[in-house]
């Protein structure tokens, strides 16, 4: 089981880039403390990759597949780009760096790609995003002159939107398991060195920890420095960002969460204006977008001719 050591690397860099993606817009605005919202966000994100998660592997194994030492190696290189923007407190795509390290370690072992799933994880980094944006704009725009009226009373309204954030980050953390887990052990259920069940279980657990030991970095990156939006606002765009990975989780491919709270964070800030957006911010996320697959992609193109031969 030594092999699976850099899946449980990658699943912790995914847990602690992705939990604010679920809980750090309601951590932001004081829906919930910090701790009470990693621990929620743990215990579903391992439900929803242990209950849902196989669909996503199924892809990722139609896209490459890969022995126990490509499989070794593919973790290790996604894993160490997703640490690297981490550490850099940008919401890089996990989706991306497993995609990317997928197709550099198939290229330099020989191992073929079919380029038609490629094509449409490739599609879905974009849908994904524009998605999110959509319907947190539409939301935000339609919604928000009915409860303007304060319907339930001021007191009873912040009550709603207290317990709205925490149901709608629960309903998150379990999408987030269900779709991202394929990302940190998905190559291995692909390879045969572990069953779907199993891969649920282990990835979900090296998420949840990633949670639960270096999550706020990038929350401050999501709730602070990319548009400034309150308690109502916070919540449509986690609906719109749970509703994302939802919907591809049903039709098996893996997303990003942090692509889809962006877009649906974007999406607020443009009912506003676009100066209430930190355009600035926004563009750096993108770079990290655009350069995530790319990274990880050379990256398991080095380490196999590094480290390939040792493997036999």
């Amino acid at each position: 089981m030594w092999a699976v050591l850099p899946a449980l690397f990658m699943g912790w860099a995914l847990g602690a880039n992705d939990a604010a993606n679920v809980c750090g817009l309601a951590v932001t605005v004081g829906a919930i403390r910090y701790r009470t919202a990693v621990v929620l966000t743990a215990l579903f994100v391992v439900c929803g990759a242990a209950l849902a998660g196989s669909a996503g592997m199924s892809t990722y194994g139609a896209l490459a597949a890969h022995n126990m030492a490509g499989a070794f190696l593919v973790a290790l290189a996604a894993g160490l780009t997703v640490t690297v923007m981490t550490w850099r407190g940008l919401p890089v795509s996990t989706s991306q760096a497993a995609v990317g390290a997928i197709v550099g370690v198939a290229l330099a072992s020989g191992k073929p790609v079919d380029w038609s799933v490629f094509g449409r994880i490739a599609l879905s980094w974009i849908t994904s995003p524009l998605g999110a944006l959509a319907i947190a704009y539409s939301l935000y725009r339609f919604l928000t002159p009915l409860f303007e009226r304060k319907v339930f009373g001021l007191t009873g309204f912040d009550q709603f939107l207290r317990f709205g954030l925490i149901l709608i980050g629960v309903w998150g953390a379990y999408a987030l398991g269900a779709n991202n887990v394929a990302n940190v052990t998905g190559v291995f259920a692909g390879a045969g060195v572990l069953s779907p069940l199993l891969a649920g279980l282990i990835g979900g657990g090296s998420i949840a920890l990633g949670v639960l030991t270096y999550s706020r970095p990038v929350m401050e990156t999501i709730g602070q420095k990319l548009v400034q939006i309150g308690t109502w606002p916070a919540l449509l765009a986690l609906v719109a960002q749970a509703a994302v990975l939802q919907l591809f989780t049903a039709i098996g491919v893996p997303v990003s969460s942090s692509q889809a709270v962006v877009g649906a964070v974007v999406g607020i800030g443009l009912v506003k204006g676009v100066t209430a957006v930190n355009l600035r911010q926004v563009l750096a996320i993108l770079l990290g977008w655009v350069l995530t697959p790319v990274f990880a992609g050379i990256l398991g193109l080095v380490l196999w001719f590094s480290f390939g031969r040792f493997f036999g």
